[in-house]
Parts: C-alpha cells; sequence; structure tokens
C-alpha cells in the first residue's frame, strides 16, 4: 500500500512538475496578447494581480501563521526586498524581450541560468566543482563567445536574466521561505510602486486598462494567475519528485520557448548562433550527466554508510541536506 502511494505520489508530482515548466515555456504566448500595453504597466500590473492571486490562495489554505514571525526577523525582509528588486528585473526584461522580438536569446538566459547558478558558487560561496562541472562551466563560456561574435555584442539579454534569476534562487534560499509565502512577500513588496506606477499612468492618460475593452482588462488581470499558477504546480511536484527529476523537467521550459521563437516568431538563426546554442546544450548534458551520476552513487553508498559504525561503535546518522529551490 505504501509502495503504491508513493508512485502515486511521484506520477502526480511529475504531472504537476510538467504542468509548472510548460506554464513557464509557453508563457511567450501570452505576452503579445497584453499590447497595446508597454512592458511596464504590464509589469505592474503582474505585480499587483500577483498578490491577488496569491493573497486569495493563502486564503484558501489558511497559511497565515508565517507573517507575523516574518515581521520579526528584519534580516530576513531585507533579503525578501532584495529578491523582489531582482525578480523585477528580471520579470520586467522578460517581457520587454518577448514583445520586441528576443525570444530565442531570452530563452538562452534560463538555458545558461544553471551554469551561472554554478559559477556563483565557486565565486561567492567558494564552493569546490568537479572535473565535469568545471568543463561545463568552461563550454558554457565559450558558448557565450561565439554568441557574441554571432550577434554583433555580448547577449545582454541573455546573461542579465540568467544571472538576475541566479542571484534570485540565492538570496531565496538564504530567505529560507516557503515559495508561495515568498512570492506573497514580495509581491506585497513590490505592490505599492507597481500600484502607484498604474495610478501615475492613468493620470497621464496612458494606461490601457479600462480604456482598450474588458477583454484586454481581463488579460492584464489574468498576469496574476499566470504567475501563481505554476509556482504552485512547482510547489506540489517539488515535494512529491527527486531533485534530480526536477532538474531535468527544468529544461522543458527554454526549450519550448526556443523551439517558440524560433517555429513560430520566425526569429532569424544564423549559423553563429546555432554554434553558440549547441555548446550551451553540450554544457547542459555534461551537467546533467554529472549530476544523474553523482545521485545514483550517493543513493548506493547510502547504506554503507548508515551500517558503517563510528568511533562509538554506533552507525551513522546520515546527514541532512537543505533542498535548493530554484
Amino acid at each position: 500500500m505504501a509502495t503504491a502511494k508513493s508512485g502515486g505520489d511521484q506520477r502526480a508530482g511529475l504531472l504537476y512538475g510538467i504542468g509548472a515548466y510548460g506554464i513557464w515555456g509557453l508563457v511567450p504566448l501570452f505576452w503579445p496578447l497584453l499590447k497595446p500595453a508597454g512592458a511596464g504597466e504590464i509589469l505592474a500590473h503582474r505585480m499587483v494581480w500577483s498578490l491577488v492571486a496569491v493573497g486569495l490562495a493563502l486564503l484558501a489554505l489558511r497559511r497565515w501563521a508565517w507573517i507575523r514571525p516574518l515581521l520579526r526577523q528584519p534580516r530576513t525582509l531585507g533579503l525578501l526586498a532584495v529578491a523582489a528588486a531582482v525578480i523585477t528585473v528580471n520579470w520586467g526584461l522578460y517581457i520587454w524581450s518577448v514583445n520586441t522580438g528576443h525570444v530565442v536569446e531570452a530563452s538562452l538566459g534560463y538555458f545558461i541560468n544553471p551554469l551561472v547558478t554554478i559559477a556563483m558558487g565557486v565565486l561567492l560561496l567558494k564552493e569546490r566543482l568537479r572535473p565535469a562541472q568545471w568543463a561545463a562551466v568552461g563550454t558554457g563560456t565559450a558558448a557565450v563567445v561565439v554568441l557574441t561574435v554571432g550577434y554583433g555584442r555580448p547577449p545582454w539579454i541573455s546573461l542579465t536574466l540568467a544571472f538576475s534569476f541566479a542571484v534570485y534562487g540565492l538570496v531565496k534560499k538564504k530567505a529560507n521561505l516557503g515559495g508561495l509565502e515568498s512570492l506573497a512577500a514580495e509581491t506585497a513588496i513590490q505592490f505599492l510602486p507597481a500600484l502607484a506606477f498604474l495610478l501615475w499612468l492613468g493620470a497621464q492618460g496612458a494606461a490601457t486598462f479600462g480604456t482598450a475593452g474588458a477583454g484586454h482588462a481581463a488579460l492584464l488581470a489574468a498576469t496574476g494567475l499566470v504567475t501563481a499558477a505554476p509556482l504552485v504546480c512547482f510547489g506540489a511536484a517539488a515535494i512529491r519528485v527527486p531533485l534530480s527529476t526536477l532538474g531535468l523537467l527544468q529544461y522543458l521550459a527554454p526549450v519550448s520557448q526556443f523551439l517558440l521563437g524560433v517555429a513560430y516568431f520566425h526569429e532569424a538563426m544564423p549559423p553563429e548562433r546555432w554554434a553558440g546554442f549547441s555548446l550551451v546544450w553540450l554544457a547542459l548534458t555534461v551537467l546533467t550527466w554529472d549530476a544523474l551520476r553523482t545521485s545514483r552513487r550517493t543513493r548506493a553508498e547510502a547504506p554503507r554508510r548508515r551500517a558503517a559504525p563510528d568511533r562509538t561503535g554506533t552507525p551513522d546518522t546520515p546527514e541532512t541536506t537543505a533542498t535548493p529551490r530554484p
């Protein structure tokens, strides 16, 4: 019975994970629907309506107990303020990229994000890399050089998206707050500046909300659902499937975005860009292979570590590791 339940949980977790990354992969189709609103107005609506959506979710789940303790933790509040600022840059640039014909370059940002995260671990946290990880980071760096030649400039959209999301992940890990709760706190920080910007746009006669039809207003309000729904799915997946499985699923989003950029939006892909993307994919293949091999080795060695007696003659206690959140 326990095995069946576990199998059922894993299947449900896999579906939740596919749902989360599937939504993130198809979201480039959504942002162009919000025109004639500009990227700034769309971003502000996303912040405002995300707080509404997350607030309703917390109300339904009755998860309010974390708020009062959080208000007594200035360090955590400071980290969440940094996270809110960084994700604002990420969201705004991504919306602008999609609506100005840079879907492929935006997808590259999320392809190279794992490599940037590893590099930050070395530079900021003094982590030691395995040889395969060094090879992946080196290959990714070569890809950026090739793409710089191909674009005639550094791929700044990709690099900004990758670094901003890597910093966001690092800050969220240090804040150590649940996904839904963290998003609620971040959007609460974003809410007043976003609302003030929307009111200013309205006073200038430049707002499209309420002036471009009810359908357009409904789509702008739906930005909250588009933001919150995949996060809820991701949270449900994270507690049901192994981290290695989530690591593989994360590539669904940039792959979908890349395919949309090439096949649907018909963005140009000259040979030098194919070469750069191929190097990125090679680096990710090496990284994924190394992660899977290390995960299998760790699982194989776990029983031996538990059985091995320590100096007092009692079995070793397995170490507890924190599960990183993207």
